[in-house]
């Protein structure tokens, strides 16, 4: 019976979802409708939507298993996604959504690239669009797993059978909808993960005796459990872990489906409204979802082992609170996951629909063509993903892990230069993105990376210092460059 009635409200929650794909379907006739909205959303909804589309599923996996795992080790990582969002927010999202209309009117981060620096060549456009498709293959793969641990954990169906059931939902609102239907169902989404991930650990910290009991609880575990300078077993924490912790902070100069939302919002005065938003959601999101771990040490009778530990947050929502309830916070779950997957699938369209096909292929292309290429592209890409999400023990935190380091370490260097730095150019840019791709692709798959430091930290320092000398042995950016740069950057 406990399980119809999660049933049913999973169900209610997908109708809702599906219902805001199709009344966007209606709305979608053209290719700057399906990618950008055609640059009118709000505060709220770009604030909440990038945030929501940003944390995915390993908000409320990932990082409260990496928390239930090592304590308050996973803090490092907090801190810098909490700054990262904030550096984003404050210098990259104005000038980003100006220089776009300015250089343009560019829809996709490739189409950025290409008019920033005049590239006739196409080269800029072809090389970002393949980055984009390699590393969210990557991470879209991430939020299917997810979704398929989701179905898995909370009704016992067979993991396969789990992935399929998200797959389907993810694709199809995407599908009709595009770029509107994800940003509002992202909007609730974003609302809906808030409440659930602080209402879980404190309603868990209450039931095994208050703050005072999960105190001497934590103690009793490990006397470390709770500094974050050191290990549980007591041993201090390496320079090189806490900086690749930090470190996450930096990719967020470089995520496609976070820039998307900065280049959409309808005035750029309304960005600063939307900062304050995003940042006070994932402060409060990022420090409770390492309390759920932490409580679900201290709360659970039976301990999880290895890829089980993603699954802290579900587990506690199901035996904590009354089914109906349970139903709403695990139905968070998939809306985190949703809000990632929905948003990386319509990146991915983008870039093949409007910087391949479009400019390799078809070149006079209808809007209606490349509209309807842009959909199917959301089916082939998520088959593909679906195929690397098969593995039932998959990390989610280790395959975002890998498409954020790549997506940092390629795109972040090149956006942050070429919108403050006005002697960037072309070839740098160029440089810079396939440098830093490489780099991450090689640090990872050595064994167990060099010192275990986060590859984004050489991909990104790599990449940065690629642009820069490839820039300076360049012949100068030329006067229209610099002309439409001043525009740009005039406050």
């Amino acid at each position: 019976m406990d399980n119809i009635i999660i049933i049913i409200t999973f169900v209610v929650y997908l109708f809702l979802m599906l219902w805001v794909g199709v009344l966007f379907y209606k709305k979608t006739n053209k290719m700057s409708d399906y990618f950008l909205g055609g640059r009118k959303l709000n505060s709220w909804v770009t604030s909440l939507s990038a945030q929501a589309s940003d944390m995915s599923g390993w908000l409320l996996m990932g990082l409260p298993g990496y928390a239930y795992a090592a304590g308050m080790e996973a803090a490092w990582i907090a801190i810098g996604l909490a700054a990262g969002t904030y550096l984003n927010w404050k210098f990259i999202a104005k000038r980003l959504r100006k220089y776009t209309q300015i250089a343009g009117n560019s829809i996709t981060l490739p189409d950025y690239f290409e008019n920033r620096f005049k590239d006739n060549s196409k080269s800029l456009r072809l090389i970002s669009a393949i980055i984009i498709l390699v590393f969210f293959l990557i991470y879209t793969a991430s939020g299917f797993v997810a979704g398929g641990k989701l179905f898995n954990t909370v009704f016992g169906i067979p993991y396969i059978t789990a992935l399929i059931i998200g797959v389907f939902v993810v694709v199809s609102y995407t599908f009709l909808g595009g770029f509107m239907a994800v940003c509002w169902t992202d909007l609730f989404q974003g609302m809906l993960m808030f409440f659930a991930i602080i209402i879980v650990p404190t309603v868990g910290i209450n039931l095994v005796g208050g703050p005072s009991t999960a105190m001497n609880m934590w103690d009793q575990i490990s006397p470390e459990l709770l500094n974050p300078f050191t290990a549980l077993d007591g041993t201090t924490l390496s320079f090189i872990t806490i900086i690749s912790g930090l470190a996450w902070g930096v990719g967020y100069l470089g995520q496609p489906h976070i820039l998307i939302r900065f280049m959409a919002i309808r005035s750029a005065d309304e960005i600063k409204k939307a900062r304050i938003i995003a940042m006070v959601w994932v402060i409060i999101s990022l420090t409770a979802a390492i309390f759920v771990g932490l409580v679900g040490m201290i709360y659970l009778q039976v301990p999880l082992k290895d890829a089980a530990m993603e699954t802290v947050f579900m587990v506690m929502a199901k035996n904590i609170f009354p089914v109906v309830i349970a139903g709403i916070f695990l139905a968070a779950v998939l809306a985190a996951i949703m809000s990632t997957a929905d948003s990386q699938l319509l990146v991915t369209a983008s870039a093949i629909s409007g910087d391949i096909y479009k400019v390799f292929f078809r070149k006079k292309a209808s809007e209606k063509e490349l509209l309807w290429v842009s959909r199917f592209t959301v089916i082939g890409v998520s088959i593909i993903s679906f195929i690397l999400a098969l593995n039932p023990n998959s990390s989610v935190l280790k395959l975002v892990a890998y498409a954020w380091a790549g997506f940092g370490a390629a795109f972040g260097p090149a956006v942050l230069l070429s919108l403050f730095w006005k002697r960037m150019t072309r070839n740098g840019a160029l440089a810079g993105i396939i440098t830093g791709g490489i780099t991450v692709i090689i640090w990872r798959n050595l064994t167990g990376g060099i010192y275990d430091l986060y590859e984004i930290v050489p991909g990104f320092l790599c990449a940065l210092i690629a642009i820069v000398i490839v820039s300076l042995l360049d012949k100068e950016p030329s006067g229209e460059i610099i002309a439409e740069f001043d525009k740009a950057t005039i406050e």
